[in-house]
């Protein structure tokens, strides 16, 4: 009997075009002979619409055009799924075995998606509301993962409100980390709204931007040295990828690059010792772990030139096109992304 599973695109975030990516790429590697699928697409208002056409229509936005029916999720006891509106005012059920949100950023990656499917009841793919919520914030992470011994970043939060003071927190940021220093939203993904910081014009600039994307940021000191990443899929006996590594001629590996890689090249495996991949599965295994992760999650670390390994971030849902990271380092250790896909909504079903 197949598993009836339900993808979800798009979504109310910056990156709602990622989504698109992805899913279109998850589309054509789900195994017909195992799941029946139901697609829904998410607007950037927020609005939840059936979509029956192909993969295509979603990779190019177009799958918005036509006569689409609005659904819901049911939250009553009587079944576990769907709620399909029809314009003739009646409805259906569309019953629904486990949920896959491809659904990147805000409000796709942040718990909210993730407290609406528990509350429905339905399986799903990937970590559970808190886990999410707390990866997602970039203090929180700080919070935890510190206090699990893991290396990070030296950083100080703050909040916008009128009695914030910029000058006095830029002051206070440089006798702490002295420059260059990088200003992120506390809450955003694709390093959307980061700033590289060298002296307080840029400061001012970097505070204004990242205040656009959310009312917390973090101010990091610089690490120096290189990116690399590690993949992880599991719920508690984990498999942990290949690692790779970010070259980048930027300042960073911002938006732009990431999805374009014009001044940057992604080295799979990383061009690191055994020892420090070593390390580096290590780590991304503690923070998964530490962050109380499940399903899936990409863990982004720093490299120094004295071979030292800080962690940066975790991503909950990462990149799942056919050339994105995330199934690349998987690949490298024999896992096909069709084979993926079926773990993943294995682990969610356990």
């Amino acid at each position: 009997m197949k598993t009836k599973l339900a993808i979800l695109f798009g979504g109310k975030s910056d990156e709602y075009s990622v989504s698109l990516h992805s899913a279109a790429a998850i589309i054509k590697n789900v195994p017909d002979e195992l799941f029946e699928v139901t697609l829904v697409g998410i607007t950037q208002e927020g609005k939840w619409l059936l979509y029956e056409g192909n993969a295509d229509g979603i990779n190019d936005d177009t799958w918005r055009r036509g006569n689409l029916s609005s659904v819901l999720l049911n939250m009553g006891d009587d079944f576990k799924g769907l709620v399909k509106m029809n314009s003739d005012g009646t409805f259906e059920r569309i019953e629904i075995d486990c949920i896959f949100p491809v659904l990147h950023g805000r409000n796709g990656e942040d718990g909210t998606i993730q407290g609406l499917c528990q509350m429905a009841g339905i399986p799903f793919v990937g970590c559970d509301m808190t886990s999410s919520a707390v990866c997602m914030d970039k203090h929180f992470t700080h919070v935890i993962c510190e206090n699990a011994g893991i290396k990070m970043a030296p950083y100080i939060s703050a909040v916008n409100s009128s009695r914030l003071n910029v000058k006095k927190l830029y002051d206070e940021a440089f006798e702490r980390f002295s420059v260059p220093m990088f200003i992120k939203p506390a809450n955003n993904g694709s390093s959307i709204g980061i700033s590289k910081i060298r002296n307080y014009e840029e400061f001012e600039r970097g505070i204004m931007e990242a205040f656009q994307s959310d009312k917390k940021i973090i101010i990091e000191k610089m690490i120096e040295g290189f990116e690399i990443g590690c993949a992880v899929v599991g719920n508690e006996d984990l498999t942990i990828g290949e690692v790779d590594e970010i070259d980048t001629k930027n300042d960073f590996f911002d938006y732009v690059e990431k999805y374009s890689q014009h001044n940057s090249k992604i080295h799979c495996p990383a061009r690191i010792s055994d020892e420090l991949k070593n390390q580096a599965r290590q780590i991304a295994g503690k923070t998964y772990s530490a962050l109380g992760c499940r399903g899936l999650s990409r863990v982004d670390m720093f490299v120094t030139p004295d071979n030292e390994i800080y962690l940066n971030e975790i991503n909950t849902i990462p990149g799942l096109t056919d050339l994105s990271r995330y199934p690349s380092m998987l690949k490298k250790i024999g896992i096909e992304y069709k084979d993926l896909i079926v773990k993943l909504v294995e682990l969610a079903m356990e």
